[in-house]
C-alpha cells in the first residue's frame, strides 16, 4: 500500500489522503480509537456474517478477488459491515480509495474530488470513492456523481441505512448494483467479541475473564449491530474491576448497568417506520393480537408519536372492521383522545386496548371497497349533473328550472322508502357498498337486500308519477313553465 499512499497524496493532497486511506496493516494499533475501529476486519476472511455476499463463490467475493469492482450501493441497518466491506475492497483491489462522508460534504467538495479522480483515471489509475450515508445527499448532490460514474472516472460505493428505491436518484441507482446486508446473528456477534478479546489491537494483551452467558447477553442487547456489540464490550471491560493478579473479571452488576436499555432500530422518518406500521396493520387484519401488541411496543419504545399510531389504528377500525363492529371506531377514537390528553407512557395501555380489540373484532373491508369503487367512477366517468329531483330549489329561478321537482320525502311513506333514483342516469343500478356476512354487518346485508327488493318492485311508481315528459332519466326532466 505504500506506493498507493504516495500516489494519492501527490494527486489528491495530503489532507484527503491521510484521512481517507484505511489504517495500515502493520505497526502498532492506535489504542486511542474505539474498539470497533481498532479491530475492524482487513480481509474478506476476517469478515463475520454476510455469507450470502462474501461466502465462498458468492458474487461480491468473486468481484473483489477478481478486482472487477463496479459501482454499488450497500444497504443495511447500522453496524452490519458496510464501511468494513468498503475498506476491505480498498485493501484487496489495486485502486486509489477515498472515504467521503455525505454528512460533512457538499457539491463543491464532490466536484473537486471528482475532477482529481478523472485526472487519476487519465493516468491509468482507478479510484474507488466510498460515500457513507449517501442517502443524506440531495438530488443535486447525487446528480454531481453521474457524469463521473458514467465515464468510469470513479467506482462509487455508497452506504445507506435507507431504502435506495426511495432515497437514491433513479439515474444514479440504475448505474449501481445494490447489495443488501443483513443484521448479524447472535453467534456472529459472539464470535466478533471473542476475536476482539484475543486480538492484540483489542484486549489481546490483557487477561479478560467474561462468561459465555455474558457475551450472549451483550449480543442480544446489540440487536444485530456489530459496532454496538463491540462498543458495549469495551464499556463493560473498562468498567470492570481489576483483580490482584492483573486480570479483569467482568461482574454481573457492571454488565447489567451497560445493557440496561436496548437501543431499538427505529427511524420515525425512515423505511423501518413504514415496515413496522405495516406489520401492526397486517397483524390486526390477520386477527393476531400477540403480534399486534408486539409491533405496537416496537413503535412506541422506539420513540414513535403515539398520536400517529392512534390515527392509523382509527383508520383500521373503518377500513378493516367497518360495520362488522361499529364499536371499534368508537373505541379507537377514545384511545386517540386518551393519547392526546395524557401522552406517553400512560397511553400505552389505551393503545393496547384498541389494538387488541381491533385484532379480535370481526372483519369487513366493504366500506373501503365501496369508496374505492366510487372514487374510480368519480375520477373516470363523465361528471354528470346532480339529478333535478334531489336538488334544492332555493330561488324562483331554480324552481322554474325544475330543481327539486318530483322529489319524494321518505318520511311521508309508511315504509320510509321511495323508488326515487339518486344516482346520475349513466350510473343507474351501480352498486358500491356490498356488505359482508361478518359480525353485525350481516344485519346490514339483510336490510339492504330488503330495501333493494322493495325499490325494484315499486320502480313503476316512480315512472308513473313523475311530471316530466322525457323518460330518459331524472336528470333530464324538462323544467315546467313560470309560476302563475
Amino acid at each position: 500500500m505504500s506506493s498507493s499512499v504516495s500516489n494519492q497524496e501527490s494527486l489528491f493532497g495530503a489532507d484527503i489522503a491521510a484521512s481517507s486511506l484505511p489504517p495500515a496493516e502493520s505497526g502498532d494499533p492506535d489504542m486511542s480509537q474505539p474498539l470497533p475501529a481498532r479491530v475492524r476486519p482487513r480481509t474478506l476472511d476476517d469478515v463475520v456474517g454476510q455469507e450470502h455476499l462474501v461466502g465462498e463463490g458468492k458474487l461480491l467475493r468473486r468481484m473483489i478477488e477478481a478486482d472487477q469492482i463496479s459501482s454499488m450501493i450497500f444497504w443495511g441497518p447500522p453496524g452490519v459491515g458496510k464501511t468494513t466491506l468498503a475498506r476491505v475492497i480498498a485493501h484487496q483491489t489495486s485502486s486509489a480509495f477515498i472515504d467521503f462522508s455525505a454528512v460533512t460534504s457538499g457539491i463543491r467538495e464532490i466536484r473537486k474530488v471528482m475532477e482529481e479522480a478523472e485526472a487519476c483515471r487519465q493516468l491509468g489509475r482507478r479510484t474507488i470513492l466510498f460515500v457513507d450515508e449517501i442517502h443524506r445527499f440531495n438530488k443535486a448532490q447525487q446528480d454531481a456523481f453521474l457524469p463521473y460514474v458514467e465515464r468510469g472516472s470513479i467506482v462509487l460505493i455508497g452506504a445507506t441505512t435507507e431504502n435506495p428505491s426511495f432515497e437514491i436518484n433513479g439515474a444514479l441507482l440504475s448505474r449501481c448494483r445494490v447489495f443488501v446486508l443483513h443484521e448479524l446473528g447472535e453467534d456472529d456477534l459472539v464470535r466478533l467479541m471473542r476475536h476482539a478479546l484475543l486480538d492484540p489491537r483489542g484486549f489481546g494483551g490483557e487477561d479478560v475473564r467474561i462468561a459465555d452467558e455474558q457475551l450472549s447477553a451483550i449480543a442480544r442487547f446489540s440487536n444485530g449491530d456489530a459496532r454496538g456489540a463491540l462498543s458495549t464490550l469495551e464499556m463493560v471491560v473498562i468498567n470492570s474491576p481489576t483483580d490482584a493478579d492483573g486480570s479483569i473479571t467482568v461482574d454481573q452488576a457492571t454488565l447489567e448497568q451497560c445493557v440496561s436499555r436496548k437501543a431499538l432500530l427505529y427511524d420515525k422518518h425512515g423505511e423501518e417506520h413504514y415496515n413496522i406500521i405495516s406489520a401492526l396493520h397486517k397483524s390486526m387484519r390477520n386477527s393476531d393480537p400477540d403480534a399486534a401488541v408486539y409491533w405496537l411496543a416496537r413503535m412506541l419504545e422506539g420513540g414513535e408519536d403515539p398520536l400517529y399510531v392512534a390515527r392509523r389504528v382509527t383508520r383500521f377500525a373503518a377500513e378493516d372492521i367497518g360495520l362488522a363492529d361499529p364499536h371499534a371506531l368508537e373505541l379507537c377514537v377514545a384511545a386517540f383522545q386518551a393519547c392526546h390528553m395524557i401522552g406517553m407512557p400512560e397511553c400505552t395501555v389505551h393503545l393496547t386496548e384498541a389494538v387488541v380489540y381491533c385484532a379480535m373484532a370481526p372483519k369487513s373491508n366493504a366500506l373501503y371497497v365501496a369508496y374505492e369503487h366510487a372514487k374510480r367512477d368519480a375520477q373516470e366517468q363523465i361528471a354528470e349533473p346532480v339529478p333535478l329531483q334531489i336538488r334544492n330549489a332555493t330561488t324562483d329561478l331554480m324552481d322554474n328550472l325544475g330543481y327539486g321537482r318530483d322529489y319524494r320525502y321518505a318520511h311521508d311513506t309508511a315504509e320510509k322508502l321511495t323508488a326515487m333514483p339518486c344516482l346520475p342516469d349513466s350510473l343507474a343500478g351501480s352498486e358500491y357498498y356490498v356488505p359482508t356476512s361478518s359480525g353485525l354487518e350481516a344485519r346490514y346485508a339483510e336490510k339492504l337486500a330488503q330495501v333493494k327488493t322493495w325499490k325494484r318492485e315499486h320502480a313503476d311508481e316512480w315512472r308513473d308519477t313523475t311530471s316530466g315528459e322525457d323518460e330518459a332519466g331524472a336528470s333530464s326532466r324538462k323544467p315546467r313553465g313560470p309560476r302563475a
